[in-house]
């Protein structure tokens, strides 16, 4: 048994192992690395807790995730509870979230971001939501924007999306035809 830990089938320490854990914790020398990390581990932020997307698990998720700007508007991004989230600041200027339902067509404001389109979901005071058009699975991006312009995130987190192949895009008033259908160009 490796000294020091507990053995996983019984709920005390065995008389060795209590003289290994007494003896560590009056053993300066033994705390020695770990006094030197505490400094660190004080500053560090805590985990922001971010509901999963309903499709997560997506395997294209793990990709976009990998692929997310280390900052957003020069704020670092930091741990997250969740599989597929990312956030940015601390407090969150910004929180993405992979495995979205796509969502479908709609009149909603959409905009094109380095070829990715975003529809405007949402928008309070407090919040606006973004979330990727014509892409499956679909992310969605809640900005704070009185901390930071949602343009400025999706432009950063836009190249991330970029990597799954759009399968549709937004179309403006002017490509409807009367009968609400985009009209498809003619090759």
């Amino acid at each position: 048994m490796t000294p020091g830990l507990l053995h996983p089938t019984r709920d005390h320490p065995s008389e060795k192992e209590r003289t290994t854990l007494v003896g560590m914790t009056r053993s300066p020398r033994a705390l020695g690395p770990l006094a030197l990390l505490l400094p660190v581990l004080a500053g560090c932020t805590p985990a922001l807790v971010v509901e999963p997307a309903p499709n997560a698990a997506d395997p294209a998720c793990a990709e976009i995730m990998l692929r997310m700007p280390h900052e957003v508007d020069g704020q670092p991004d930091r741990d997250t509870s969740s599989q597929g989230t990312e956030a940015w600041g601390d407090p969150a200027i910004a929180i993405a979230r992979c495995g979205m339902e796509p969502p479908a067509p709609t009149t909603d404001r959409c905009v094109s971001v380095d070829g990715v389109d975003w529809i405007s979901t949402g928008q309070t005071d407090e919040s606006w939501t973004f979330v990727s058009y014509g892409r499956e699975p679909a992310v969605e991006v809640l900005v704070d924007p009185t901390a930071v312009p949602g343009a400025t995130v999706l432009a950063e987190v836009s190249p991330a999306v970029a990597q799954i192949e759009p399968y549709a895009s937004c179309v403006g008033p002017d490509e409807v035809t009367e009968e609400g259908v985009p009209e498809v160009p003619e090759d």
